[in-house]
């Protein structure tokens, strides 16, 4: 024997969440793109050589 037919179809399952819950929109792509574009051009400070003023112990 089968089981009888429904009269009603199944109620479609809603979920609270968007269909691309846990995906990054384009706009929070298009952000984090420009931010490390930002990060990679500046440019570190320049390296200070100089000895700080400070002599050396023998140089008297």
């Amino acid at each position: 024997m089968s089981a009888p037919t429904p009269a009603d179809p199944q109620p479609e399952y809603r979920s609270p969440e968007p269909p691309a819950f846990g995906r990054p929109s384009p706009a929070l792509l298009a952000r984090a793109d420009r931010g490390y574009a930002r990060f990679l051009a500046a440019q570190a400070p320049p390296a200070d050589t100089r000895d700080h003023d400070q002599d050396a112990a023998g140089a008297r």
